[in-house]
Order: structure tokens, then C-alpha cells, then sequence
């Protein structure tokens, strides 16, 4: 059993983009779908897909197209939990900084959803500080 959902799903990312690998398969779970499709629109995945139950599957399983540049390499190079379950981290709009100077992102999940740290200082939200990615 997983006790670290979020936890899990990135260090998953990471290793496959670490690997080469194209696709991840990942537990399903609507919180993780929500993260996934945050990453999508920042261009860290290529394309999120819903697979399971309706093929006839035993479970569910969200499957993650990581996506490269050019030349071949992963645009995820790398991830830092910052919350994890025994302490959890939560900052306001203004305590968000941006990461490695632009190009990667923090992810956060707020009374909106889940945000980046440059949408949370844009809607002047705060939350609890998921994971940075770069």
C-alpha cells in the first residue's frame, strides 16, 4: 500500500524521464489526475489518458506521456517534495518564490485547486506546498 500518493507519482516521473521511458502508468485517483494535467499545461507531460475499468481492467490507471524536447531529452529534469504526510508545509501568495529562476514550477493545492506559485500570486491564494518541479 502507498501511504504517498503525490510522493510516489513524482519519483515515478522522474525515473522514467531519467530512463528514456515515453509512458508511466500511475494508480488512478482524482487528485493525481488534477496534478497531471497541471503539469501538462506547464509542458512537463505530453498527454495524460484514463485507462481501466471500462476495458474490462481491474483497476483504473492514469497513463502519463512524458515529454521531450528536440534532441531527446526529457523536459522534467528534476522534482523536491516539499509536504509530505508527517509534515505538512503550507505557505501564503506572498511566501512563494519562483524556482531555478523561471523554469520550473511549484505546485500547490488550494481552496482553487491546484495552482502554480505563479497563479498563487496572481489570485493572491496561498496553500499547501506540494511538490517543486523543474
Amino acid at each position: 500500500m502507498i501511504n504517498d500518493r503525490i510522493g510516489d507519482f513524482i519519483i515515478r516521473l522522474q525515473n522514467a524521464a531519467m530512463v528514456g521511458k515515453k509512458e508511466v502508468s500511475i494508480p488512478y485517483s482524482v487528485y493525481l489526475l488534477a496534478i497531471a494535467k497541471k503539469l501538462k499545461e506547464l509542458g512537463f507531460i505530453h498527454a495524460v489518458e484514463v485507462k481501466g475499468k471500462e476495458e474490462g481492467s481491474a483497476q483504473k490507471a492514469i497513463l502519463v506521456a512524458l515529454a521531450y524536447n528536440e534532441r531527446g531529452f526529457s523536459k522534467l529534469r528534476g522534482v523536491k517534495r516539499m509536504s509530505k504526510p508527517g509534515r505538512r508545509l503550507y505557505a501564503s501568495h506572498a511566501a512563494t518564490h519562483r524556482v531555478k529562476g523561471g523554469t520550473g514550477a511549484r505546485i500547490l493545492s488550494s481552496s482553487s485547486g491546484i495552482i502554480t506559485d505563479v497563479e498563487a500570486r496572481e489570485k493572491k491564494v496561498g496553500g499547501e506546498e506540494l511538490f517543486e518541479i523543474w
